[in-house]
């Protein structure tokens, strides 16, 4: 990847040009403890165009936030220019936004094709990649090798797996040892129940034609599956968890598999913790082999159509999902780039060399069915994650969820999406 061709080329097509004006660009994103990193990549672009980019720091809570930028945009604020928007919020916020297709149309091709089509919604480029997340299943590497067993490739392999290491560890003294831990609370299942039920053959709960998919014997057979976990392989309390709850259950040391976002193993790593080097993440297992299905997770910059500075605003908006862009990301903050040449990039692998693996992770990676069904969206989530919780925790048959959940999307659809 020779960056000085891609800069050209970017030029070439107007994305890169110094302004004949100086604009302040005003961005909505949520800052973190990275401010200063933020601010460090930002200046790169305000020294190549003399524009200067203003941070509006958005809530921390993920509800509230995408409320905000949806009231922001619905009330066609002008002094906003640009919003950092989750990768399932484009086809909510599609109205609003402009189309970044032909100004990005020399970086779109290096960016991974799933993270480009999640975003884009009727031929138009809603937004565009800054950084990308996808999950995987860590395991505690000691012990499959203690007890001599292959990492798992399906659920069938994994389920038996999990339940042979953690009753001979508890056989061993450690009762507290439990073969998985996830995020079973009703906020985090429209991504993990969506790994279920693809992984199984079930689809993605609606269709890219808009065709409603979920109740079929594959989800029925995902679903069962989740249930039998709870109060065997992982405990009751799953039913409760997000992430730094089954979290804490695995980097104290007490599971076997864990299914998780790529930041737990920047922490696992770290000095102190009971698991540093004894953990390592494969694919989350399939039905069969080849049907691992990570749910897609990642932030995009989108323009605003009522931005006084469109032409400035694209133009950051492009810059931003650039490659040398986005290795700075990697290299001062540790996210995941969407460009997928930076996964061999000699730098990037120096720092961070476990980044590697979620190369593979990110190609298997399966968008959540937000673009085809667009401002529904949020209830279709809303619906199927009550429905799994449903069905794990035994409140009504899976079989009574499914049909019930499919009669919600249906009752919800209408006469189109």
């Amino acid at each position: 990847m020779k960056l000085p061709k891609i800069l050209t080329a970017l030029m070439a097509t107007g994305a890169l040009v110094l302004s004949a004006s100086a604009a302040e660009i005003r961005y909505v994103l949520h800052v973190g403890d990275k401010e200063q990193e933020l601010k460090k990549i930002f200046k790169q672009w305000e020294d190549k165009t003399g524009n200067t980019v203003k941070i509006i720091p958005a809530v921390d809570d993920y509800n509230d936030r995408f409320a905000q930028i949806r009231l922001w945009l619905s009330s066609k604020t002008s002094n906003i220019d640009l919003y950092q928007i989750d990768v399932t919020w484009a086809g909510s916020l599609e109205k609003h936004l402009v189309d970044l297709a032909e100004d990005a149309k020399a970086v779109t091709p290096l960016h991974f094709k799933s993270v480009i089509d999640s975003q884009t919604s009727n031929g138009r480029l809603i937004a565009l990649p800054i950084y990308t997340d996808a999950p995987a299943m860590f395991y505690r590497k000691d012990l499959l090798e203690k007890y001599n067993k292959p990492v798992p490739v399906t659920w069938q392999e994994f389920n038996e797996t999990a339940k042979y290491i953690q009753d001979k560890e508890r056989q061993a003294g450690n009762d507290k040892m439990w073969g998985f831990t996830f995020q079973g609370r009703v906020g985090s299942l429209p991504y993990n129940g969506l790994e279920w039920v693809h992984s199984y053959g079930g689809g993605s709960i609606v269709e890219s034609d808009g065709t409603i998919s979920i109740n079929n014997p594959n989800t029925i057979d995902a679903l069962n599956m989740a249930k039998s976990w709870i109060g065997t392989i992982a405990p009751k309390g799953v039913l409760a968890y997000a992430e730094e709850e089954s979290r804490a259950v695995w980097q104290n040391g007490n599971a076997v598999f864990h299914r998780q976002w790529p930041y737990a193993y920047f922490l696992g790593a770290m000095d102190g913790s009971p698991i540093k080097g004894k953990f390592d993440v494969t694919d989350i297992p399939g039905k069969r082999k080849g049907m691992s299905s990570p749910t897609l997770g990642g932030w995009n910059v989108a323009v605003s159509k009522y931005s006084k500075n469109v032409d400035a605003a694209k133009s950051f908006a492009v810059w931003l999902a650039q490659p040398e862009t986005q290795k700075q990301y990697v290299l001062l903050r540790g996210d995941l780039p969407t460009v997928v040449a930076l996964y061999d990039d000699p730098d990037v692998k120096a720092k961070i060399p476990w980044v590697i693996d979620w190369k593979a992770f990110l190609l298997k990676a399966v968008a959540r069915p937000s673009t085809v069904t667009k401002t529904k969206y949020n209830e279709v989530a809303s619906k199927f994650a009550t429905a799994v919780h449903n069905a794990i925790s035994g409140n009504g048959t899976v079989e009574e969820n499914v049909e019930l959940l499919e009669t919600q999307l249906i009752k919800l659809k209408g006469d189109g999406w």
